[in-house]
């Protein structure tokens, strides 16, 4: 006797077949770039720690601050992390990835020649490429001024504020994109210096309309890279957007900051950094700016518009936590706080 087994037709097999590589085609790419992400992470935290111990070891010998270029401190740099090739401003590439993209545009790295290309104006130091042991390629400027301190009995000092580094944490490999392989640290701006205003030695960045959130999960993976205290769970983060095109919160105004743009706008002098005021706003103040442009307004035809700032506080009424910035009308200006998830407001990075 034969019994009536029962299996697969060849038609059935290729169908099921086929299933499985249409899923395998669209999720095996995504858990690929997940991994890549996360490994870039990673390399971006060691490399950050290593770096941070060698600046406090610098810190407590006396050595981190008093340079007045960035050979000399990359030199002393030298003693305290292994680096094995050092290349000058006329050189970069050769220790350093000839283009990269930042900001979603390309850049030529032979180009990057002082601090002033980091958004650095009053730096007045020349870049200095470097390559890592560990296989981190970077570029870096010293800051010679009196915001560079150290003390070699305090253990507050981490060494940050002396330098800006862009390091690719794969060497000359690609993408060589910025929040992919290529990290940083102080660099506000990348390129020619974009300053279209100065006050009291502070540089305001173009403004521009902030209309591309931040998600959670952006938010999540570069936290400590981009210095954000808090990560709001939402996918529309208008706050976290600028935060993100200024290479971090702290290249964001802080009150002060926007309290001295409000002396600039308003034609007055000595604006408390929580001070409201009521004041004929000056539109050709605002024009400059806008770098010669209205074009960062919500609305055009409508002198009024929200700044955010890099600092945090609780929202009135609502109690949430919230960002400080200022808001700017026709006819005076307050600052406060308030929830990142409201759009139309306006982003700008400060470069010292």
């Amino acid at each position: 006797m034969h019994k009536n087994t029962k299996g697969f037709t060849l038609a059935e097999v290729l169908i099921t077949l086929a299933i499985i590589g249409v899923v395998a085609a669209l999720t095996i790419p995504t858990l690929i770039q997940n991994y890549q992400e996360r490994a870039w992470g990673t390399a971006s935290e060691v490399f950050q720690r290593k770096l941070g111990e060698a600046l406090r070891v610098m810190n407590v010998q006396g050595t981190l601050a008093g340079y007045t270029t960035t050979e000399a401190f990359v030199d002393e740099l030298s003693k305290h992390i292994k680096i094995t090739r050092i290349c000058d401003n006329d050189d970069i590439t050769t220790c350093f990835a000839d283009k990269v993209t930042w900001d979603g545009e390309e850049v030529e790295m032979s180009k990057i020649k002082t601090s002033k290309n980091f958004g650095k104006d009053d730096w007045n130091t020349n870049t200095v490429a470097v390559q890592f042991a560990n296989g981190v390629n970077g570029v870096i400027a010293y800051n010679p001024t009196e915001t560079c301190k150290q003390d070699p009995y305090s253990n507050q000092i981490t060494g940050t504020s002396c330098l800006a580094i862009l390091y690719d944490v794969d060497g000359f490999k690609n993408p060589n994109t910025q929040s992919k392989d290529l990290k940083q640290i102080n660099v506000s701006s990348l390129g020619e210096s974009n300053c279209v205003l100065q006050l009291d030695g502070f540089c305001f960045t173009a403004p521009f309309l902030a209309n591309v959130p931040l998600t959670y999960d952006e938010c999540i993976a570069h936290k400590d890279e981009w210095q954000i205290e808090y990560c709001y769970n939402t996918d529309e983060n208008y706050w976290g957007g600028v935060v993100k095109k200024c290479g971090g919160a702290q290249n964001m105004p802080t009150f002060e900051h926007l309290a001295k743009l409000a002396d600039y706008i308003y034609n007055t002098n000595g604006v408390g950094a929580e001070e409201s005021i009521s004041l004929e706003i000056d539109m050709y103040k605002v024009y400059e700016f806008g770098g010669g442009s209205f074009d960062f307004l919500p609305i055009p035809t409508y002198m009024a518009f929200s700044i955010y700032g890099n600092e945090y506080g609780t929202v009135p009424f609502s109690g949430e936590n919230g960002y400080g910035g200022r808001y700017f009308s026709e006819t005076g200006s307050f600052a406060g706080f308030d929830v990142p998830t409201r759009s139309g407001g306006v982003g700008v990075c400060i470069a010292k």
